[in-house]
């Protein structure tokens, strides 16, 4: 069997006495799209944030690509690593959030390439050339020297995702990247994400859009109360769900 793209071990996280995550095992095969679901305050979030280390764990162990992610062991004690390491590790990973968090003083094309050229130290010239293929990607070639004022929140989303693939990641989180949208805006983003996952991208997506999910994703997993409550394909979840309270969610949702 090959390595997992991402392996969760009995993962733990509080805030302060509050237990957001409890005892999260799962693990996503490379190349796989796995959409999680459930109510807010259900533990989504946080565990996206815990795989590229935004947030420490309390207890388990977060694998991406096999390595550990946040820590080093050493003796069976995790020490964690040091702020420049964990960055290194972060690059890997692609992140696109609720909120579009793009630079307001740089173009569509300057914050594409802002992070290629500062942190992987990329010529410009090169990071810019990438940077042009991938604006076209998602549908904004027109838009390449516009500032994220002068965009719509679609348009926003999508140089989101295209910033987060020119760090060329290996894996792609998205925390619900289209519920600060309008509705008429969500169907942009959401053709942007069904290309990439056709092009193998291995994703992980908190999402509330069923139709969505249940065409793009290859595994579902539904939380709540920050515990894994149920898994399987998607129409095994959103239409022969097993657990009781994952039968109550659907039944409002869908």
């Amino acid at each position: 069997m090959s390595t997992p793209m991402v392996h969760a071990d009995r993962v733990r996280k509080s805030f302060g006495t509050h237990e957001v995550l409890k005892d999260i095992s799962l693990s996503v095969n490379k190349g796989e799209v796995m959409c999680l679901i459930g109510p807010s305050g259900s533990g989504k979030s946080t565990f996206l944030r815990c795989i590229n280390h935004l947030e420490e764990v309390n207890a388990g162990r977060l694998y991406v690509d096999g390595v550990l992610v946040g820590y080093r062991e050493v003796n069976n004690k995790l020490h964690e690593l040091k702020a420049s390491d964990a960055a290194h590790q972060r690059s890997d990973i692609g992140m696109v959030f609720q909120k579009f968090n793009l630079f307001p003083h740089l173009t569509a094309l300057e914050n594409v390439i802002a992070a290629p050229t500062i942190v992987k130290k990329i010529d410009k010239d090169v990071a810019t050339k990438k940077g042009k293929e991938l604006l076209e990607r998602v549908g904004l070639s027109s838009k390449m020297e516009h500032y994220p004022a002068h965009l719509s929140g679609g348009q926003q989303q999508r140089v989101a995702i295209a910033r987060a693939l020119a760090m060329e990641p290996k894996l792609m989180l998205f925390d619900e990247p289209t519920s600060a949208l309008d509705p008429e805006l969500v169907g942009e983003v959401l053709d942007v994400m069904k290309t990439l996952a056709k092009t193998g991208m291995t994703m992980i997506v908190v999402t509330h859009e069923m139709g969505f999910a249940r065409e793009v994703a290859d595994s579902m997993v539904f939380m709540d109360d920050g515990r894994v409550i149920e898994t399987g394909t998607p129409d095994s979840v959103l239409l022969s769900p097993q657990n009781e309270r994952t039968k109550s969610f659907l039944s409002k949702v869908l």
